[in-house]
């Protein structure tokens, strides 16, 4: 009787065991399984500017992290219903972390995160935040500064065109820091806007730098996804500034530079706090200095001393001795909105729905 019983405890201390190891293994199957993160695209990843510009990060998370990463992404999105039923789909999917990549996303993206309070968003471009959403984005301004100043330097009619996307601050803030960067050097020169009403619409954009080129514009800038408008540019023989990426593929002799994003570095951060459990509710807003914002390759055709220039410029951006903003900045009417001595608070550029000085036509409403 003695012996079978100590038969039977070897076994259940045997059975145990392996019930035990079993544990052990699919615990370390579960702490090896991937953090999931989803991606919401206004635009089609080969629109070459804004969606590119993300889409190209999603990919450096997953060359950085490799298989401790799985990223999936929805393009093309629209802004409003179809937003908050993606968003909402991906958070269903198990994702941990959900970036959604454009303003209009904002209110769709905190009604589904206050449905699914475990999973993690971040939201581009956007001024709400919530327990488990956070917002980022760059500060591109101080990279469409710079490319004002090369515009005054070569500019000849002394008439810039700017193709914009919505009136919203994120690109009147554009138009004003570029128009800033302009007149810095030469205060001749104007700002003529054409408003398409679209993030990405390529025949769109086209026709309203060829108008801007008809009106004398002899530099072209935009606020919008496609190369159209660099397109345009090369096709009538006048220069032009790319957004969000390199677009000189597009027009090598039109193409001056690019005011760009560099989202990779502010991701692959994002993720590991989500891996580490170390990832809160803020809103990232980084520029040069901290590298989410750069200029593209400069086009050859630039003068030596403008490079100087913009060179000098951008390490004193950089080392906080210059603001694209500070005063005195003046609106169209002439009345001083920032004295002389001090720079526009963040709180006010990101509101910013004024035209400053040298912009010319009415802000659409």
């Amino acid at each position: 009787m003695k012996q079978e019983k100590k038969s039977l405890a070897q076994r259940f201390a045997k059975a145990a065991g392996v019930a035990l190891a079993l544990f052990m293994s699919a615990q370390s199957v579960t702490a090896a399984e991937p953090v999931k993160v989803g991606f919401v695209y206004v635009g089609p990843t080969g629109d070459a500017g804004w969606t590119y510009s993300h889409d190209k990060a999603r990919k450096y998370v997953e060359e950085q992290l490799g298989d401790k990463v799985k990223t999936t992404y929805v393009e093309s999105v629209a802004e409003g219903a179809d937003a908050e039923r993606v968003i909402r789909q991906l958070a269903k999917s198990g994702n941990d972390l959900i970036f959604t990549t454009s303003f209009g996303y904002m209110n769709p993206t905190l009604k589904v995160a206050k449905q699914f309070p475990k999973v993690k968003f971040e939201h581009a471009s956007g001024y709400k935040r919530a327990k488990n959403v956070g917002t980022y984005f760059d500060r591109i301004y101080e990279g469409r500064y710079l490319t004002g100043v090369i515009a005054g330097k070569m500019t000849k009619s002394n008439i810039v065109g700017y193709v914009g996307s919505f009136p919203i601050p994120e690109v009147v803030r554009g138009i004003d820091a570029f128009t800033q960067g302009l007149r810095s050097v030469n205060p001749k020169a104007v700002v003529k806007v054409v408003w398409v009403s679209s993030w990405y619409d390529p025949a769109k954009e086209r026709e309203a730098a060829e108008t801007l080129i008809l009106q004398g514009a002899d530099i072209i800038n935009q606020h919008t996804d496609s190369p159209g408008p660099i397109q345009a540019a090369q096709a009538k023989g006048v220069y032009a500034f790319g957004y969000h990426s390199d677009m000189s593929l597009y027009g090598k002799d039109a193409h001056l530079t690019a005011a760009t994003h560099n989202w990779g570095p502010v991701y692959l951060e994002k993720v590991k706090s989500v891996m580490d459990g170390s990832w809160t509710s803020t809103d990232f807003w980084g520029g040069l200095a901290s590298g989410a914002t750069a200029l593209a390759p400069l086009n050859p055709a630039i003068p030596e001393d403008v490079v100087k220039l913009v060179e000098e410029r951008k390490q004193a951006i950089i080392d906080g001795k210059l603001h694209p903003f500070q005063g005195p900045v003046k609106d169209q009417s002439g009345a001083v909105k920032v004295p002389a001595g001090e720079v526009m608070s963040d709180e006010d550029l990101l509101s910013l729905n004024w035209y400053v000085e040298g912009v010319e036509g009415e802000l659409p409403k």
